[in-house]
């Protein structure tokens, strides 16, 4: 994507710097061939390109795998709770994933719409009442990656950040059997 915007800004600069130093040669140029040529025909190649490297490499991005876990974050009135596999819901700020597995969070909300963003792990997606969205995350490395609700939801919703703590997998699998 940077290649090619830079691609593209070269040639308009090339443009620009063609029409002030021979502005007899952009004269020559009718106003209907440069919105044809410029507005039209030039974008369309351009953006078939972006398009399809962005397509490919979005495809990349996405984790693969069988059968991730299943989360749940559930939003209420400036707080998320969160459920895990085995069905026990915790109240809190913390969500404790395993590391490099792909996981799926089931967000819901109780109220208003909400969003469930954590950005070091992936995109956002919004909590809405009486509806389940999901999204699937994996966190490359153990470690700590924060999140906030991204949606205007009330007077609490500065506060409404959670924390989510990717585990190795043998550390998240003794953590889930010390919380039974």
């Amino acid at each position: 994507m940077f290649y090619g915007s830079a691609l593209l800004f070269a040639l308009v600069i090339a443009l620009f710097a063609l029409a002030y130093l021979r502005p007899a040669w952009v004269t020559r140029i009718t106003p209907a061939q440069w919105i044809l040529g410029g507005g039209l025909i030039l974008p369309i190649p351009i953006l078939i390109l972006l398009t399809g490297t962005a397509l490919v490499l979005g495809e990349q991005l996405l984790p693969k795998g069988d059968a991730p876990l299943r989360f749940g974050a559930h939003a209420e009135r400036w707080q998320w709770n969160f459920t895990y596999p085995d069905g026990e819901e915790m109240a809190g700020e913390v969500l404790h994933i395993p590391a490099g597995q792909p996981v799926d969070v089931a967000v819901t909300s109780a109220d208003v719409i909400h969003s469930f963003w954590v950005p070091r792990l992936g995109g956002k997606i919004d909590a809405i009442p009486g509806h389940e969205n999901l999204i699937r995350l994996e966190a490359d490395e153990p470690g700590i990656y924060w999140g906030q609700c991204a949606e205007y939801c009330g007077p609490g919703h500065d506060g409404m950040w959670f924390r989510i703590e990717a585990h190795a997998v043998e550390d998240f699998a003794a953590l889930m059997e010390e919380q039974q």
